[in-house]
């Protein structure tokens, strides 16, 4: 039988009932509050006064879909299975103003599609909204009320926020209006989507379905995040997409109603010391190329698998998240020079940028054709030849083509990343189209060993470097 594998699953948290289906989904702590309430000492928090200004700018969001008469709904139906007479459908979240003049900041997922907008103030206003703009891959929009003159929440710095900072989250779960959570920021930069460009921050502040869109505030009172995600495998483990994310697209939201990016088109690996010295570089610095799209503007740049990208037109670059952000902050269509190493030398290319697409949903896994090893081998895995039918069904480029896998049966930390249907295209950058490739590259194995595996997903034609250690014993 196949090792077990742990998924972890995210239920975003927008109350909804019928509208969305299944949805996609500050510095350091003052001492004392600063309206001069209740001292924040650590085991004694107390956000009470920062909550008394923030709440008035906090709302709650109904979106309804479908035509008949929406009072005709019972309040609190729940969704089913089964078909229900025609009417609308109403989906429920949260939001906060930005700006006095009506600008709600809240969701996508939110408000991905819906008729009619309604915002309910916390004065009891129910006002119409409309969908100023919206952007899916960071999962944000912004909506405009018709009113003046309201008050707003102060946005911080998510840059600054510390682990272990504590938090609150304000929101509308389960149609209690204005709840408040409190917690600590678990972690930051937690990736539970895109691997590329999410940079979640982790807090145990109760999150729960109705909360989408509301504000994490810090004891300054300050946005620092906007509620997002929650995980439906554990207590007190919630997600919010941290508030400079926005700050970068709110003008572009308001002005053009979506959000223009540059792209590469790569994906990239985060350089450590093993990797490093496989591809010869002589300070962990920089983001590794290890896959490039066909017709891309990396690909037409010129940039190959293995590349370690140092500089954008003269900006060092860090990591990997780094160069994502650099590079998204460009306009599309215009020119960068990348500064690039490549086995054991600089070079210049000069590429000109695309524009940055929305999240590709997952399709269905492949059915892979082959057969299967007996055994796990040095690495850990059972694999077989990769079947003609599968290459065809998932238009697998030449460059990928590898063993398939079939079984994970070793313990090494990073087998958990690798699955069934995966295709093993190099190790330790040999490649293994076939068994015979395969088995001759994993020979040239040391037992203990760090063995660099090239993987590609053809199921979310996405591709990634796994590092395998090799067993001791053969």
């Amino acid at each position: 039988m196949s090792r077990p594998v742990l998924l972890l699953s995210f239920a975003l948290v927008a109350t909804v009932f019928g509208l969305l289906g299944l949805v996609m989904g500050g510095g350091a702590t003052p001492a004392v509050s600063p309206l001069g309430g209740s001292a924040l000492v650590p085991g004694h928090p107390s956000f009470a006064d920062v909550v008394q200004r923030v709440n008035p700018a906090v709302v709650n969001i109904t979106v309804i879909e479908g035509s008949g008469d929406e009072e005709e709904e019972e309040e609190g139906e729940e969704e089913t299975e089964e078909p229900g007479p025609p009417g609308p459908r109403r989906g429920e979240g949260s939001g906060f103003i930005v700006d006095a003049e009506g600008y709600i900041l809240t969701n996508h997922h939110v408000v991905a599609s819906p008729e009619k907008i309604r915002v309910r103030l916390a004065d009891k206003r129910e006002l119409a909204a409309v969908l100023v703009g919206s952007d899916p891959s960071t999962d944000l929009a912004l909506l405009k009320v018709k009113a003046g003159g309201l008050p707003v929440v102060p946005l911080g710095d998510s840059d600054r926020l510390r682990v272990g900072e504590w938090v609150a989250a304000i929101g509308n779960p389960y149609r209690f209006d204005h709840s408040v959570t409190v917690g600590v920021v678990s972690s930051k930069g937690r990736k539970i989507y895109d691997a590329s460009f999410d940079a979640y921050i982790q807090t145990d502040a109760a999150i729960n379905p109705g909360n989408s869109g509301g504000p994490l505030i810090n004891a300054a009172g300050e946005a620092v995040g906007i509620n997002s995600a929650v995980s439906v495998q554990g207590q007190g483990i919630g997600f919010a997409i941290p508030i400079n994310v926005a700050r970068e697209i709110l003008d572009q939201l308001r002005t053009r109603g979506h959000v223009s990016r540059g792209y590469l088109g790569i994906q990239l690996q985060e350089v450590d010391p093993d990797l490093q010295k496989l591809v010869h570089l002589k300070e962990p610095r920089g983001a590794m190329v290890v896959d490039i799209q066909e017709g891309s503007a990396g690909g037409k740049a010129g940039l190959k698998r293995y590349d370690v990208i140092t500089a954008v037109s003269g900006k060092a670059v860090e990591d990997g998240d780094h160069l994502v952000r650099v590079i998204a902050a460009r306009p599309p269509g215009s020119d960068v020079v990348l500064s690039v190493f490549r086995d054991g030398r600089p070079l210049e290319l000069t590429a000109r940028l695309a524009e940055r697409q929305g999240l590709v949903r997952p399709s269905a896994p492949p059915d892979v054709a082959g057969e299967a090893g007996t055994a796990g081998d040095a690495l850990g895995l059972m694999v077989a030849e990769p079947g003609t039918e599968a290459q065809a069904q998932f238009h697998i480029p030449e460059d990928r083509i590898g063993v398939v896998v079939r079984e994970v049966v070793g313990l090494s930390p990073g087998a958990e990343s690798l699955a069934e249907g995966d295709l093993v295209v190099e190790v330790n950058r040999r490649p293994t189209h076939d068994l015979a490739s395969y088995r001759k590259a994993v020979a040239a194995l040391e037992p203990g060993e760090a063995a660099w595996v090239f993987v590609y997903r053809p199921r979310v034609r996405a591709a990634f470097l796994a590092k395998l250690e090799v067993e001791e014993t053969r």
